[in-house]
């Protein structure tokens, strides 16, 4: 009895100290500290539920609603488990799930304003998914909207002050006029973005789906993780380490759009340094180049709303057509998210994919994009829901099978800008600082000099912006819970 006692008075003294850790923003370590008294004390609902939103924090949705999950079993009335269920469920754009919880919130607190007003925007979701479905055009009758657009008819207005593009090719005095532009808060007149857009998109239709870089013996390259729709700080990363070029060439390695309320302003920017010169900069795909995401996280209603609507087909169209990998002088294999639920995938099998979809919820184009490193060996589940978590052992196999060295990605927000892992096979590089005005991450790029492809890391802190908070074009059910 008296250890039992000892047992949850302890736990409680590990919460407090979570709690303090959560208050600093210090989610990881509030994840350990709840987990320990967790340990010490498994049946109580609180201490699952407060691990679930500190997962939520970090985007680890899988995990959030395992935790939520549990809590639930511990106590069925704790509504706190079905609320942070429920959230995790709408940030994986898993609606209707999220609607059960919320309805069920709503059941144990009746008079809570701030559960009627979630679950009314839940509903609102829900019933406009329906519509969207019965309206939806089957896959093999759409057309692509980019066969539709001929920007050449397209007027620009003689009051229009901002950068223009002479002829069909993309300069470096207009991709110079164009950022300093976005700095001020100009926009890029429409005609110069559609040609932006379709320029790039035959670029990377052109590509395939796992494309080799030849770095020079004496050059050098540099790898940059998601940038996030963090403009400013993009802006910051080519003052510290020199605009793309033949001579200083680049591999942005996916999100570039999401979260961040300059998405716009980044990707036309990448973009148009892409169409500059197609060998100074490289695309690799992301979780967040995909409709299901931009829906959520902002790029979607930030298109809309500095654009229109066609833009926001146009890039769905565009993201389909980005590579999925990248091998730079056969040796670091560069992807956004990691390796694969079975052993034995070689490099032609990733070149085989037929990326020009949306990605699918299972299988290598997924654990390409979602999948995340772990420190123990052998694979277990995703911490985010989709694709899974992968050991030393998995990454050291991979490299010797296909004759590499390294393994790059990006995905997850470090403290430090990058972490490196696996016996230091692999590295995880993140770019966007200070990641939603609120994690206080440094943010980090990677010079690799050829032939030794040694990883130099660079680490940056976040520069100022103007007051335009993450998010702000994000769905209005999100922002309620963010």
């Amino acid at each position: 009895m008296a250890t039992e006692n000892s047992n949850v008075s302890k736990a409680e003294e590990f919460k407090l100290l979570a709690n303090k850790a959560f208050g600093a923003r210090k989610y990881a370590q509030a994840i350990e500290l709840y987990t320990k008294a967790i340990e010490l004390n498994s049946q109580n609902a609180v201490y699952l539920a407060n691990r679930a939103f500190a997962h939520l924090r970090r985007e680890e949705y899988g995990s959030a609603i395992q935790d939520a999950t549990e809590a639930i079993e511990v106590d069925p009335k704790y509504s706190k488990g079905y609320y942070r269920r429920g959230t995790a469920h709408l940030a994986m754009g898993k609606f209707k799930e999220a609607l059960k919880d919320f309805q069920q919130v709503k059941k144990l607190c009746p008079n809570d304003p701030d559960a009627t007003k979630k679950l009314k925007e839940c509903e609102k979701a829900v019933m406009k998914l329906k519509f969207e479905e019965a309206i939806a055009v089957p896959e093999s009758l759409r057309h692509s909207v980019a066969e539709s657009i001929d920007f050449h008819t397209i007027d620009v207005e003689p009051q229009y002050s901002g950068a223009r593009i002479e002829g069909d090719v993309v300069t470096l005095d207009f991709v110079k006029k164009m950022m300093d532009d976005f700095k001020n808060q100009k926009f890029l007149h429409k005609r110069y973005a559609f040609q932006i857009v379709l320029q790039t998109r035959d670029i990377l239709r052109a590509l395939p789906s796992l494309v080799d870089i030849n770095v020079p013996n004496g050059k050098h390259f540099t790898v940059c993780g998601d940038v996030h729709g963090q403009y400013y700080d993009l802006v910051n990363i080519f003052e510290l380490n020199g605009l793309p070029s033949e001579d200083n060439p680049y591999l942005f390695n996916g999100d570039f759009v999401d979260r961040g309320s300059f998405s716009l302003e980044v990707i036309l920017t990448l973009f148009a340094l892409k169409c500059m010169s197609p060998s100074a900069l490289y695309l690799a795909r992301g979780n967040h180049e995909s409709k299901n995401m931009n829906k959520i996280y902002g790029f979607e209603g930030e298109v809309r709303s500095k654009l229109n609507e066609t833009f926001v087909e146009l890039f769905a169209e565009v993201f389909c057509c980005l590579p999925l990998a990248h091998v730079i002088n056969e040796k670091v294999f560069v992807v956004h998210g990691g390796l694969f639920s079975v052993d034995g995938v070689k490099l032609s099998d990733i070149r085989a994919i037929d990326r020009f979809c949306e990605p699918p919820e299972e299988g290598l184009m997924c654990e390409l994009l979602w999948s995340d490193p772990q420190p123990l060996p052998g694979r277990g589940p995703s911490k985010r829901g989709v694709g899974l978590s992968f050991g030393a052992d998995v990454t050291k196999r991979f490299l010797q099978e296909n004759n590499l060295d390294l393994v790059v990605r990006s995905h997850e927000v470090k403290d430090e800008g990058y972490e490196i892992d696996h016996d230091g096979k692999l590295i995880t590089v993140f770019s966007a600082p200070n990641y939603c005005d609120q994690m206080g991450n440094k943010g980090a790029f990677i010079r690799f000099e050829a032939p030794d492809l040694k990883p130099n890391i660079i680490t940056f802190s976040a520069v100022a912006h103007p007051n335009v908070k993450p998010m702000a074009y994000a769905n209005n059910f999100l922002q309620l819970f963010s």
